[in-house]
């Protein structure tokens, strides 16, 4: 018999040894730490708004009646620019100018290639972007692609285009790690939806990028910024970031469950695409949150952002959260313009917590966008403050059941703080599982709601730029937060709730980017790339690139 007057940790050894998980009385420790900050939360909640709501396992988006915006059937968006000056510059073309090359034969896909794997391997072993590289498979499938170039089968704007997957994306006969040891042979008999659209389109796979072990963390601690190798890229998709923002990849595919595209992208200044929930498939993306995990681009431009999302998005019945709903073309409308559109500029003692660094450049951008004739209005998300512990609830809870085999063979394969993680996860009740699901049906309501006054969100990506390498603690001046929560803050809401938003440079702070974050009804990506495509062409940050001093 359970003696009711035993402390939690001694229960929470009870939980574990019920559910045969060994943990050490430090992992125990550490886990009830991480516990009491994300169940207690949802535990507190009211309850009275939750009694008619059925929670649900695979997260679908509430529906609401919102005015869609509407876009000019006349304004198309150019898909080419001019080039770079140099040769040089071959790894810093945007997709848009090398596919006008390639399109006219003006450039090999080949030479492109080339040069891309030739800054690799210059440039690799410092930032260490990649985990796995594939130079021969991709040369061949240059030179491939240039044959069909040449006899005039060009398939489109990423034929010819050198790519990197973020590796947690299967495919067949190549090594996908998940940047784990747990993983670390595992070779895949099938290819990811994602990495076979791609395929099709013809672009070229360099090789996959570096994560947080399993996608489960903001930091990438193999990876290093290319702007300061003294600064961390941010994570999970820490090391498709890097690989864009060093020349190293022209595209990247990461992947977003608490802000894992727009994280490393605001970090890096990469343009980065969390589209809707269902938009883009998983299969076969090994998952950290099945009811929170989204695939997206991360690229140099808005205009690279949805060539790629044209490319990867849409129904697949492998997948259980796709939704069928129509692809539209997302170049056409890129430049109808943001007159006229609403955009609701998050206020309340939340949105308070940022650097003032920050802070003034999400300003300047906000006036950017108001002189580009957009109309402006404060807004409150009231139940903001529960987005974060309810989601992550859900999120351990979710991660710690597919792990939980390995968990009980290999624990000792995993790196410390996710070891941790996974073992936290197990010890969440069911109760609380299913109450942090409700309480996402609440929220995500809310937010939804505001749809109706505006088109879209405005908010930082981050609230801070990049943290150093090994920074435990984030100084906002009347407060330090750890550096996960501080990461994790402003892009979590939008995983809850599952609607599209966008991460754009918006300046720098002591030499390091900072990231714009615009949020759209679901399924508008095409909405919140052509605000964010306005904004990009004012400013012109995404011309910047690192010195690479370090080369």
């Amino acid at each position: 018999m359970l003696d009711i007057n035993q402390n939690t940790q001694n229960l929470l050894a009870f939980v574990a040894e019920y559910a045969q998980l060994t943990a050490s009385e430090e992992e125990l420790a550490a886990c009830k730490i991480l516990l009491d900050s994300i169940v207690t939360p949802v535990r507190m909640a009211p309850n009275n708004a939750l009694e008619a709501i059925e929670p649900v396992t695979t997260f679908h988006l509430p529906t609401v009646e919102t005015q869609a915006t509407t876009s000019s059937p006349d304004a198309r968006s150019e898909t080419t620019s001019s080039s770079p000056s140099t040769t040089d510059d071959l790894s810093y073309f945007t997709v848009s100018e090398a596919a006008a090359l390639l399109h006219a034969k003006k450039l090999s896909p080949v030479e492109l290639t080339q040069a891309i794997v030739k800054r690799i391997e210059q440039v690799n072993p410092h930032l260490q972007a990649y985990v796995t590289l594939v130079t021969e498979q991709a040369l061949a499938a240059a030179a491939q692609a240039e044959k069909d170039i040449m006899a005039g089968n060009w398939r489109g704007p990423l034929h010819g285009i050198p790519i990197a997957l973020k590796d947690l994306v299967e495919t067949k006969g190549i090594r996908t790690t998940a940047s784990s040891k747990v993983l670390a042979d595992n070779i895949p008999d099938h290819t990811a939806t994602v990495a076979e659209k791609l395929e099709a389109a013809g672009a070229i796979l360099l090789g996959k990028a570096h994560t947080h072990e399993f996608a489960y963390g903001a930091i990438c601690p193999a990876t290093r910024n290319p702007w300061n190798v003294e600064y961390i890229t941010g994570g999970s998709s820490g090391g498709s970031a890097a690989a864009v923002a060093s020349g190293m990849a022209m595209l990247a595919i990461g992947t977003d469950t608490g802000g894992s595209i727009r994280i490393p992208s605001a970090l890096c200044g990469t343009v980065g695409l969390k589209p809707t929930y269902g938009r883009v498939s998983r299969h076969g993306v090994i998952p950290l949150s099945w009811s929170f995990d989204h695939v997206g681009p991360i690229t140099r431009t808005t205009v690279d952002a949805a060539l790629m999302l044209q490319a990867i998005a849409g129904y697949d019945s492998r997948d259980g959260a796709s939704v069928n709903v129509p692809v539209p073309d997302y170049s056409a409308n890129l430049k109808e313009g943001i007159k006229g559109r609403k955009i609701g500029v998050l206020r309340g003692s939340y949105f308070e917590l940022v650097t003032p660094e920050v802070q003034q450049r999400v300003q300047q951008a906000t006036q950017v966008l108001s002189d580009l004739g957009a109309e402006l209005q404060e807004v409150e998300i009231q139940t903001i403050q529960e987005a974060i512990p309810l989601g992550f609830t859900a999120i351990a809870a979710e991660a710690s059941s597919y792990h939980q085999k390995w968990l009980r063979e290999k624990a000792d394969l995993y790196t410390l703080d996710v070891r941790v993680l996974l073992k936290a996860g197990e010890l969440i009740l069911a109760s609380d599982y299913l109450q942090a699901q409700r309480r996402r049906s609440v929220f995500s309501e809310e937010v939804l709601q505001l749809f109706k006054q505006v088109d879209l969100l405005l908010l930082p990506t981050e609230p801070c730029t990049a943290p150093k390498v090994g920074q435990e603690l984030v100084d906002f001046g009347v407060i330090q937060i750890p550096t996960l929560t501080a990461l994790i803050y402003y892009t979590a809401p939008f995983d809850v709730c599952g609607l599209p938003a966008l991460s754009l440079p918006c300046g720098f702070a002591n030499g390091l980017p900072v990231g714009l974050q615009l949020v759209g009804r679901p399924f508008d990506e095409a909405g919140v790339l052509s605000a964010g495509y306005a904004y990009e062409q004012a400013a012109g940050w995404y011309k910047q690139h690192p010195l690479l001093s370090f080369v």
